[in-house]
């Protein structure tokens, strides 16, 4: 404490000294001090509204907006700011720019100097930060505003670094009109970014702030290219630029007219405005030679419909290493004043069959089918719900991958009745296909048949996750944000066989004969859809590179006979992979190594058995695909003419065992009603004690010759109800002589039924028939 103690005393004996110093230091930082407590009274605020712009995957701009105020006003970053254009503006307007804090002593006397002996205003002082303050807070020239204007120009030092106040400069410095900064200047004078100019075209913009009227860009020519050559030499002769650069400068011709802003993409550009409104440089994943070509085949396309009444159409183009989108289009011409404007990729419609291939790779990955199972396409009623075709036509037994290949819509319903709509309902939801999310509960058996709604956005998400192995990853439209999220949506194997059948060329009336003649066209994999109405065409194909999707339609929702997936929107989709893959390697995907193959029989699709004649191989997932071994036949004993059954209870006598076909009660109901001839087990001995003991199943419900009534438009549901024997474990329910439904002999079914008499018969599976009849009011 010693040192203390001797600088007290110090403090004492020289308190005047001290005193003095004190004096001398609070008059030296008083003004600084007065300084801060105006700086603190009276803020600077250097914020302006600016243009938003939306570039590309390689910064170049796709489409600009102007600023609130109705100005081209674009923010320069500081990465545009090349060396050649910082040096050639600090040497015409501000040379000690770098050196000086915001006012230059020497450049105001020198001008005190040069005005007075002139008598008039000969030179400015003005730097450029004191610029800056002026293009922000425009007031009439006094030597008061002078005042403030310095003052302001200390703010600005203060709390900004050079480069930024640069940059404040180059974004406000005017180029007549509405026309303000170097990058608007840029673009629409030159085509190019800022940091793309070359030096004469920089030396223009420099000259031009400073007489906007005389130099105007694209009018006084020969004055500019004067001027401009001009201060290259100055340039030259204070050695910001060498004798080279300055000289291959003179040799370039300015060549400045006014352009148009790019108009690439507009209706990602509204959307990118909309979603992010408070970013002034959006710059996405659109490739710009992919985006105007797709755009001018959409719309030479699209105009070619015109005389079927089909105004619309919207493409994406997503790359499936990086599910980035390389190309959007919403609208085949945006300015068309017939619902241009209006985005067809964020619209909500019917997808008809393009969801079909979800629904078999679900059942694949269930175990329900395998690509060769036998599958019915017959009429059928689901509790209520007929579907039919879209040809109206029923193809009786097929394979389970012609029947996707060919979009044969009953066998789709019937394997999503089968997987039951939550599953599939789940993994849409997922997804993020949010009218499935708004319309969950109310979702049934249609969903396999596009009743939901869905945008075209959303499907080639799924389509680009098919292309991926089955695993989904958000679609990407912004550079800088990919999303880490993904899941498996389909197992590796069920997607192999889905992406598998969509390759399949054997569907002729969904092809365009110019790929079936080209083998230079790239290989896809692709799905069609087609809405009730006919008021969607939808056609999505994807291979290893790239997913496509194309909606065409109307946007008002008016159908049209020719608004077909196959005929209207596939030959849109393989022009577009046209131009995108085109002689490209042929890279397929890869069988998984836990698919495997196996022998099955073509009757059912199932493993062999020792009867089973016709076998191929097929596609299966061991301890996932049906393992049931075939039964398509079934042994019979039957009299030696063969016009007699037996069963277990009453053969007697001379009989042979013979092998008939095991057909499913809807399949007979199908081959009887198309008179398709079929071998038919003979009757069955009418002395059977079994049958003859009256042991058909009893129908309890609905009670026989009774009226059932209905209040106004509701919807009754009917109960099916039986009694049967104990050796009957399934029964066959008809409506009206139609096949209705197999169920457990205790199983309760339910149906909707028509106004007036319904006939219901009920059979078990010993082949014992009851009947009766109901009157529904």
């Amino acid at each position: 404490m010693f040192w203390l103690f001797k600088f007290r005393i110090f403090l004492f004996s020289n308190a005047s000294i001290v005193l003095s110093l004190l004096k001398k230091t609070l008059f030296l930082i008083s003004p600084f001090l007065l300084f801060l407590l105006f700086d603190a009274l009276f803020p600077l605020n250097p914020t302006r509204q600016y243009s938003q712009i939306v570039t590309d995957s390689e910064g170049n701009l796709l489409h600009a907006f102007l600023s609130p105020d109705q100005k081209w006003r674009m923010r320069t970053e500081l990465s545009e700011i090349s060396p050649d254009l910082r040096k050639a503006f600090l040497a015409k307007e501000d040379q000690y720019f770098d050196y000086h804090f915001g006012v230059n002593p020497f450049a105001i006397g020198r001008a005190l100097i040069d005005n007075t002996l002139a008598n008039r205003k000969t030179s400015g002082a003005s730097t450029i930060t004191m610029q800056v303050v002026r293009l922000l807070e425009p007031k009439e020239r006094s030597y008061r505003n002078k005042m403030i204007e310095m003052f302001r120009a200390l703010q600005l030092e203060w709390h900004f670094s050079k480069n930024e106040i640069l940059q404040f400069y180059l974004n406000l410095v005017p180029y007549g009109g509405n026309i303000e900064g170097v990058k608007a200047a840029s673009l629409l004078y030159f085509g190019k970014m800022p940091d793309q100019l070359s030096l004469s075209q920089i030396t223009a913009l420099t000259i031009v702030p400073n007489r906007p009227t005389s130099l105007a860009l694209g009018k006084n020519q020969l004055l500019l290219e004067d001027e401009k050559n001009k201060w290259l030499l100055r340039f030259e002769k204070r050695q910001v630029f060498d004798k080279q650069t300055v000289a291959d400068a003179l040799e370039e011709p300015v060549n400045a007219y006014r352009r148009e802003m790019p108009r690439l993409a507009s209706h990602l550009a509204r959307r990118m405005q909309s979603e992010h409104a408070q970013e002034l440089n959006i710059q996405t994943t659109i490739q710009p030679a992919i985006q105007a070509k797709v755009e001018q085949i959409t719309q030479n396309y699209s105009l070619r419909q015109h005389k079927f009444q089909i105004y619309h159409a919207a493409v994406l183009v997503v790359d499936n290493l990086t599910r980035k989108v390389i190309a959007y289009v919403g609208s085949p011409n945006f300015f068309d004043a017939n619902g241009g404007q209006n985005d067809g990729t964020k619209s909500y419609r019917s997808p008809g069959s393009a969801l079909k291939p979800l629904v078999y790779g679900l059942a694949f990955e269930a175990g329900l089918i395998t690509p060769k199972s036998i599958l019915f396409d017959v009429p059928y009623d689901f509790a209520g719900y007929r579907p039919e075709n879209f040809d109206q036509k029923y193809h009786g037994k097929l394979t389970a991958e012609t029947a996707l290949a060919n979009s044969l819509n009953i066998p789709a319903v019937d394997l999503l009745e089968k997987l039951g709509t939550k599953p599939m309902v789940e993994v849409l939801k997922k997804m993020d296909f949010r009218q499935i999310k708004r319309d969950e509960k109310k979702l049934g058996l249609s969903l396999a048949l596009g009743g939901c709604g869905v945008n075209l956005w959303e499907m080639a998400g799924l389509y680009a996750s098919f292309a991926n192995g089955g695993i989904y990853k958000p679609l990407q439209i912004l550079a800088k944000e990919e999303s880490k999220m993904s899941f498996q949506i389909l197992s590796e194997e069920a997607n192999y066989l889905v992406t598998n059948t969509l390759t399949q060329v054997q569907r002729p009336h969904e092809i365009p004969s110019d790929y079936l003649s080209n083998p230079k066209l790239p290989k896809i994999a692709w799905k069609t859809g087609t809405s009730y109405g006919r008021r969607d065409a939808w056609s999505i194909g994807f291979n290893k590179r790239f997913t496509v999707a194309v909606w065409i339609g109307n946007f008002d929702g008016t159908g049209v006979p020719e608004l077909v997936g196959a005929g209207m929107a596939t030959p849109l989709l393989f022009q577009i992979f046209n131009i995108l893959d085109y002689n490209s390697p042929l890279d397929w995907f890869k069988k998984p190594q836990n698919l495997l193959t196996r022998k099955i029989c073509t009757e059912t699709g199932l493993p062999p058995a020792q009867f089973c004649q016709d076998t191929i191989a097929d596609f299966f997932v061991a301890g996932v695909s049906p393992s049931k071994v075939c039964e398509h036949l079934k042994p019979v004993f039957v009299s030696l003419d063969q016009k007699m059954s037996f069963c277990s209870h009453c053969f007697s006598g001379t009989y042979t065992r013979k092998y008939f076909q095991n057909l499913a009660p809807e399949l007979i109901d199908f081959y009887e009603r198309q008179k398709i001839t079929y071998e038919k087990i003979p009757p069955h001995n009418p002395t059977c004690t079994l049958l003859a003991g009256g042991k058909a199943p009893l129908i309890t419900s609905p009670s026989d010759q009774r009226e059932y009534l209905t209040a106004g438009d509701e919807d009754l549901e009917m109960w099916l109800a039986c009694q049967a024997s104990n050796d009957v474990e399934k029964v066959y329910w008809f409506i009206d002589n139609r096949f209705y439904k197999t169920a457990l002999a205790t199983e309760k079914v339910f149906f909707k039924p028509k106004r007036g008499k319904i006939r219901i018969s009920c059979t078990d599976d010993k082949g014992r028939n009851t009947n009766i009849a109901v009157l529904v009011k």
